[in-house]
């Protein structure tokens, strides 16, 4: 009997990846199947839709030393946790060396780490798809107030343009995610890095840097001053303490914003709502209504040239508002990478599938089918690649190592995230030169484990 339960699962990986995303992992996990020609076979176990329950499910099992779980899709966060906690398998050295080589470098990044146990920092996992916001604008607005149709470069410049645009009856919302979870955390955290700033040393993850130096405190300071200036802005969003990245694409869709930054699924969902007329000051777009009409049905990328320049005239596109003019911004990265788990007990083969799993033909699918950009630079050049994402320079270009944002790396980031999110909410009702040191004695908390999560 133990003979043959053992022998029915030798062939057999399971992978658990988010939600999101799982059914394109499916997909390309099917191909992987049937091309390794009976070496294995791998099956697909969507996670929750939440990170942290995602996140919370892994840690049972792998706490649990579950021999069913090989591969997981982690969240780019999670990388200094889960090897220092002995979860994931370093990758090996010939893979990794092929993985860096490939891969774009702020990706690549959210991979490393150096664990108590290693002489050097170290690929723990392998990049699989990866994001980053960009600032989306109203060219129309622009040239009917400000007489342009280029967008600001720094928030300064995008706050006193709303300005203008607010006296003289245009719309005066600038949508962020400004509500108590993550994603007001990679706002500040960018502006905070945009500014010269960081969280933590990257050399020492046990470093506050918030207010270490002058130099530090200066940047902490202008980059809470940045967001205090936005959340309270006349003619503000007067829901930004709720705002998510849905909301403020909801807000620049009714036509009350004239800037948003959010990430890239914003243009489809602004060319596929305007064509059914759902967005009300692009009327135009309504002459291809048909074109969208069926959902099971889509228009190819390859079509859709003449259409994405129409959505580019009142709805486009630049890299992240920076802080110091001249100097380019640092937009925070999202994404997921692959990692092995040190329960598996068929490592090598897992690490086989996981490559496959994260190649170039399975980056394709997920950027062109799923909607997130790849890890592998190459494939910013490919044509099918670049009619589907009109800003995909933008986005490789904000991709690199110096303009990649990360966030701290640390086996207790979701600690510093929380608490950090807990005491800069409501966003803007506090004073940016006390909430320095406020910061950075919260940061120190969670470090030490003195923090109590709220």
């Amino acid at each position: 009997m133990s003979a043959c339960g053992s022998s029915s699962g030798d062939h057999t990986l399971n992978i658990y990846p988010p939600a999101d995303g799982a059914s394109f992992i499916e997909q390309v996990g099917d191909k992987c199947s049937a091309d390794s020609h009976g070496e294995y076979v791998i099956k697909t176990h969507p996670l929750p839709k939440a990170a942290d329950d995602q996140r919370l499910q892994l840690a049972r099992r792998l706490a649990g030393n579950d021999h069913s779980l090989d591969l997981m899709g982690m969240d780019v966060v999670w990388t200094a946790e889960f090897a220092d906690a002995g979860w994931i398998e370093p990758v090996p050295a010939a893979l990794a060396a092929t993985i860096a080589k490939q891969s774009l470098g702020g990706p690549l990044n959210t991979a490393m780490w150096k664990s108590t146990s290693d002489s050097a920092e170290r690929l723990y996992a392998i990049p699989t798809w990866t994001n980053t916001q960009l600032l989306w604008y109203r060219p129309d607005i622009e040239q009917k107030y400000l007489g342009r149709t280029t967008p600001p470069t720094t928030w300064d410049q995008m706050l006193s343009d709303t300005e203008k645009i607010r006296q003289q009856g245009g719309p005066s919302y600038i949508m962020v995610q400004g509500k108590q979870y993550e994603g007001l955390m990679v706002w500040f955290n960018s502006v905070l890095q945009s500014a010269g700033g960081m969280i933590l040393d990257p050399e020492d993850p046990d470093k506050v840097t918030l207010n270490d130096t002058p130099a530090h405190r200066q940047a902490t300071e202008k980059a809470l001053s940045i967001l205090k200036a936005v959340a309270t802005a006349p003619g503000h969003d007067p829901s930004i303490t709720n705002s998510d990245e849905s909301a403020a694409r909801l807000g620049m869709e009714s036509g009350k914003a004239s800037y948003e930054v959010n990430w890239p699924f914003v243009f489809p969902s602004m060319r596929s709502n305007a064509a059914s007329g759902d967005v009300s000051f692009f009327p135009e777009m309504t002459r291809y209504k048909a074109k969208f009409a069926d959902p099971d049905n889509p228009p190819k990328d390859s079509e859709l040239g003449p259409v994405n320049d129409l959505v580019r005239t009142k709805f486009n596109f630049g890299l992240y508002p920076g802080v110091v003019q001249g100097t380019a911004a640092k937009s925070t990265l999202g994404g997921v990478n692959i990692a092995v788990a040190s329960t598996s007990q068929k490592k090598a083969l897992a690490f086989k599938a996981a490559q496959c799993l994260t190649d170039e033909a399975a980056q394709k699918v997920y950027s062109i089918s799923g909607g997130t950009p790849p890890t592998i630079s190459a494939l910013y050049d490919d044509p099918e690649f670049k009619a589907a994402y009109p800003m995909g320079d933008d986005i490789r270009d904000q991709l690199q190592t110096d303009t990649a944002a990360l966030r701290p790396a640390s086996p207790v980031y979701q600690a510093i995230s929380t608490l950090v999110v807990a005491k800069l909410s409501p966003v803007g009702s506090w004073d940016p030169a006390s909430m320095v040191d406020t910061l950075a004695d919260t940061v120190r908390k969670a470090i030490d484990g003195k923090g109590l999560i709220p």
